[in-house]
């Protein structure tokens, strides 16, 4: 039988020859070991919202990447890492065209979204070695906690900011602790929280749309969707910005100033146009025309 080069499966068969595997990649119904990858999403041939998991010995096999590391605030000095592309993983794994965005997700609940404009700019790994070390052998976090940053993480071999909206630059999505990775529709994931109402189009509510995709929806969710590493999701967010908006945006910009336990990180580099920016978007998800 002929495999037309049109097809997701086809494609990963291809990767894997090239990596010398005569099959392609397999995928189990259950964990077989501890640091197995779970994957979900659109995956190639199966039904939508499926869970497999792929173990670290056949992502070993997939044609790798390697590079000497020296800006990821994971590592404290020039690391060597070795891994497969988010973009290979998605070619060979995901169902085309529905699965056009990667989200990673973490143990804490933490999510790295990676839309096809942040791929295609930093062509980001899944790191499967740390300076020739598999997990087991990897460097505590770089913040002294001594957590583990395994199974997996993901770095880029050279991160340029690909974009800047008025105070926010474009920033490397670096996870550690990454046990799932999901191939989803981009439309689909942002537009669970799409602004709502009247303003919506609205320059300002825009650009702070843009800036909640890369930044607050790492740690907050609406739904199913985002992260949930904060607890607060968000809807919660935009009682805040439309009941006490200075209030919003003073916690934002330095959370611990008004809770010394917050965990959120400060964004001392926005300035008043960005904190007006990001209150004004999510304003729009309270009041009257609240969904």
């Amino acid at each position: 039988m002929r495999l037309s080069l049109k097809s997701p499966m086809a494609f990963a068969a291809i990767l894997f020859v090239a990596a010398g595997v005569q099959s392609s990649p397999a995928l189990h119904e259950k964990r077989l070991h501890p640091s197995d990858l779970e994957l979900s999403g659109a995956l190639a041939g199966l039904p939508p919202d499926s869970t497999r998991y792929i173990t670290h010995d056949v992502l070993m096999a997939m044609p790798l990447v390697s590079f000497t590391e020296s800006g990821d605030t994971n590592f404290t000095g020039p690391t060597k890492i070795t891994g497969v592309r988010l973009e290979d993983l998605a070619r060979a794994l995901g169902a085309s065209p529905a699965s056009d965005m990667v989200v990673a997700i973490c143990d804490d609940e933490y999510r790295a979204n990676y839309p096809q404009a942040y791929l295609a700019a930093h062509h980001p790994v899944l790191v499967l070695e740390v300076d020739g070390k598999p997990p087991a052998g990897w460097p505590k976090d770089s913040q002294e906690h001594k957590f583990d940053m395994g199974p997996y993480m993901i770095s880029n071999p050279k991160f340029t900011p690909s974009f800047k909206i008025l105070s926010h630059e474009d920033e490397p999505q670096i996870p550690w602790g990454v046990v799932r990775i999901e191939f989803r529709d981009e439309k689909v994931v942002f537009g669970a929280i799409a602004p709502r109402g009247p303003h919506a189009q609205d320059r300002d509510v825009q650009d702070g749309f843009r800036i909640a995709q890369q930044n607050c929806y790492r740690c907050h969710n609406s739904g199913r969707e985002g992260g949930q590493k904060s607890g607060q999701s968000w809807q919660s967010l935009a009682v805040i910005a439309g009941a006490a908006p200075q209030d919003f945006a003073a916690y934002v910009h330095d959370p611990r100033a008004s809770n010394a336990k917050a965990q959120m990180p400060a964004n001392p580099q926005y300035d008043d146009a960005t904190l007006s920016a990001l209150t004004a978007y999510f304003s729009t998800f309270s009041g009257p025309g609240k969904p």
